[in-house]
């Protein structure tokens, strides 16, 4: 998982895994069977550990205001706690989406509209609790925090410092009370 999020999966070399995994390239053809099958499985270990922890924290706030913002640092702690600080697998894993990565591209699509499919769940759940207006514009809402999320990690890969990460995400409620 590590060498898929340091490198992406592009520019992981077959030697970079087995030397992480510390097996044979035979041993890791047995174990997984392709390179494409080693990504999955190292996405669903993301998705399960690392990654989920914006998603967690989104679960956490008593109102959506408090919600977002705990998935916003959360993302920025996944962010700049990824190997060489590369931002989030499911936003980097794939960049180029050659032909033939087009099936992994659309894997890490998908996972990023569960992730908007979320905050538009808690933002919904924050009008029903009446922390938001009823006339919240939640699908635009919902998008713009999951571009926001792309944003973060993009910065960390570029090489943004945690306050300037944070800084982001007081402007980003700032939309929430629109």
């Amino acid at each position: 998982m590590d060498v898929f999020w340091a490198k992406g999966y592009e520019a992981a070399q077959l030697n970079d895994l087995t030397a992480a995994i510390g097996i044979t390239p035979p041993s890791f053809y047995a174990a997984f069977g392709s390179k494409e099958q080693a990504f999955r499985e190292a996405v669903s270990l993301y998705v399960e550990t690392a990654g989920s922890s914006s998603m967690r924290a989104l679960n956490t706030g008593e109102t959506a205001q408090q919600a977002i913002r705990a998935m916003l640092l959360a993302s920025i702690d996944v962010a700049l706690n990824a190997p060489q600080s590369n931002g989030c697998l499911l936003i980097l894993g794939v960049m180029n989406c050659q032909a033939e990565t087009e099936p992994l591209y659309d894997l890490l699509k998908g996972l990023r509209k569960e992730t908007v499919e979320r905050v538009r769940a808690r933002l919904e759940r924050g009008v029903a609790d009446g922390d938001l207006p009823q006339t919240t514009d939640i699908a635009t809402l919902a998008s713009y925090y999951g571009a926001i999320m792309q944003a973060i990690s993009m910065q960390a890969r570029d090489g943004a410092r945690r306050p300037e990460l944070e800084a982001l995400v007081g402007p980003s409620l700032t939309a929430l009370q629109q």
